[in-house]
């Protein structure tokens, strides 16, 4: 046996051994979903043993360095833990911005202190962070961003506002964007960090269509900082924060990932609308929609395995993650749609015990937003028909 084979009989035992029978099933509503935080309470036993199990491993982070709470694995045993993960339909463990967004940014730009303080952490699910990005005049063209951070001596007082701050209510920490300077748009961005908790800052929720919210408001009001704190030098936040919109950009088009294989999409349709005497979908419209959206996910899919290859080899393109983003976006509202037409009038109900009070059609009109957080898909559009397609302004 390989080396890497090895690593898979032994990855494929221990998960068989540590993961619940529990954290196998799909996640059925939000309280399934395990964000961590200092206000964390576990959804069930087996959620805080899966959580303990694998940050205790560094598996919910595999990839990163064991020095700060991850597993130092290769990009070739991080894949073969994906995919074992997946032939037994493991949850993730952890969902964090801190991993998905943050920790990349820390690795590449933070000081030796700030990643030995701040990774294990989010390593573990101890502590839950937002994004502090776009400013009411400040969405498209985030360099127009004009919360300020003055200069305090050891510390920044940091005024102004974020908004569709997602998680904001419930985060421990946020990574933010402040201006330190006016001499120019992206030279004047300093990347800072800070407790949610401090004084001076407050959120209030956005209410979406779909009746429930998770952006928020945030305000800043002398919000005292350390300039301990601040990311990379000052000045150069805007380094910081393109290199996190890409991972960022990474993370939402993993939505696109859900619809290849069994799921809740061909065996809702199939409850709904029911069989012909073939064994096929008897809706023949609506199961031909769903043959191509499958063949879409799955190139999705492939499309999604050779990118991440290609960024843990250094080769992937700058703009790549724009085109996933885009797509797997695209997917995940397709996917929506369809579990709406397959539930016909029903999958309209709005308030029942019986519907999970509206679980699909709030997750529906959830999906609306897709196309507009982390970069809207027009913005996408453009930088790939610029970076990648080369066509002319």
């Amino acid at each position: 046996m390989t080396d890497l084979d090895s690593f898979r009989t032994d990855t494929r035992a221990w998960l068989a051994a540590n993961c619940p029978a529990a954290m196998r099933q799909p996640l059925r509503s939000d309280g399934d979903v395990c964000w961590g935080g200092r206000r964390y309470a576990p959804s069930s036993p087996e959620q805080k043993q899966w959580l303990d199990a694998m940050a205790a491993r560094g598996w919910t982070v595999p990839d990163w360095p064991t020095q700060y709470g991850g597993g130092g694995l290769s990009p070739e045993e991080t894949k073969i833990l994906r995919e074992e993960m997946g032939t037994i339909r493991a949850r993730s463990p952890l969902y964090s911005f801190g991993i998905s967004m943050l920790g990349p940014a820390l690795l590449k730009y933070g000081t030796e202190e700030q990643k030995l303080d701040h990774l294990p952490k989010i390593a573990r699910g101890e502590i839950r962070w937002c994004q502090g990005y776009s400013e009411p005049n400040a969405g498209s063209d985030l360099a127009s961003l004009a919360t300020s951070a003055e200069d305090g001596g050891d510390h920044y007082i940091v005024n102004g506002q974020k908004v569709w701050t997602s998680y904001a209510d419930k985060a421990d920490w946020i990574f933010c964007l402040v201006r330190t300077s006016k001499e120019s748009k992206q030279g004047g961005i300093s990347f800072v960090l800070f407790d949610m908790a401090s004084d001076g800052v407050s959120t209030k929720p956005i209410l979406l269509i779909s009746g429930n919210s998770p952006f928020c408001e945030t305000f800043f009001d002398n919000v005292k900082v350390p300039k301990a704190n601040r990311v990379h030098d000052e000045n150069k936040g805007w380094d910081v924060a393109k290199y996190l919109l890409g991972h960022e950009r990474e993370m939402i088009s993993g939505m696109g990932l859900g619809g290849s294989g069994k799921n809740p999409l061909i065996t809702g349709a199939i409850a709904t609308i029911g069989l012909d005497h073939d064994g096929r979908l008897a809706d023949p419209i609506l199961r031909a929609n769903i043959a191509l959206f499958e063949v879409r996910a799955r190139a999705f899919s492939a499309m999604s395995e050779r990118f991440i290859d290609e960024l843990k080899a250094g080769r992937a393109h700058p703009a790549q993650p724009s085109m996933m983003k885009y797509y797997g976006t695209e997917l995940n509202k397709d996917r929506h749609e369809l579990m709406m037409a397959a539930g016909g009038s029903d999958a309209l109900e709005w308030e029942s015990d019986a519907s999970s009070t509206g679980a699909m059609p709030r997750a529906w009109l959830r999906t609306k937003a897709n196309s507009i957080e982390g970069g809207t898909s027009e913005i996408q559009l453009n930088i790939i028909a610029k970076r990648i397609l080369a066509l002319p302004s």
